[in-house]
This record gives C-alpha cells, sequence and structure tokens, in this order.
C-alpha cells in the first residue's frame, strides 16, 4: 500500500510562485512513475510533470514545460513541484500520482492564480 500526501498549494497572483510537495510512505516499486496532475474546473485531469520511481528524464505537459519543475528527495521519499510565472489558467487542484491512472492519489490541493 502506497499513501501519498499533498501541500503547499494556496491563493497566488499571476506571475507568482508555489511550491508543492507529495510526501510518499509505503512500499515503492523502482520501475513505477510518480506524477503530478491538475484538474481545472470543468476540465479533465491531466498529467504535467512525471518521472519513474527510479530517475530518468522528467517529461513535462507543454503547457507548463519551462515554467514547473518536478524534483524528488529520495530520502524523505518527497517530490516537489515547483511552479514559477503562475498564471490563472494554471488554476486547478493540483495531485500527486504513483503507478498511473489505476494506482494511487493523494487527496488533492488548491491552487488558485488571481489575474
Amino acid at each position: 500500500q502506497v499513501h501519498l500526501v499533498e501541500s503547499g498549494g494556496g491563493l497566488v497572483q499571476a506571475g507568482g510562485s508555489l511550491r508543492l510537495t507529495c510526501v510518499v510512505t509505503g512500499r515503492t516499486v523502482d520501475s513505477f512513475a510518480i506524477a503530478w496532475f491538475r484538474q481545472a474546473p470543468e476540465k479533465e485531469r491531466e498529467m504535467i510533470a512525471g518521472i519513474t520511481w527510479s530517475g530518468g528524464d522528467t517529461i513535462y505537459a507543454d503547457s507548463v514545460k519551462g515554467r514547473f519543475t518536478m524534483s524528488r528527495d529520495d530520502a524523505k521519499k518527497t517530490v516537489y513541484l515547483q511552479m514559477i510565472n503562475l498564471e490563472p489558467e494554471d488554476t486547478a487542484v493540483y495531485y500527486c500520482n504513483y503507478g498511473g491512472l489505476r494506482g494511487y492519489w493523494g487527496q488533492g490541493t488548491q491552487v488558485t492564480v488571481s489575474s
């Protein structure tokens, strides 16, 4: 069983920054991926950044490339999503995911960007 807890969301003005944190507990498998998703009101959930648990290249959605950076602290089993130059279109609930769409999800953290 894997448990994910996100934090770090909040209200920020356009152009501002936030850092989201996802703490992972439980037994992880190197071949599985860990990713950040988001879901805006009346929109489908979309993956915005992801990496396999064992490491490798991080992939980003075009909408966040160059503004969002995913990183990890293996010792703490924690992943981060640094977000800069936030735009109102980034307003969404952000979720941490492990193991793909049928894997494990955190409870989500709300990010609201005001114009």
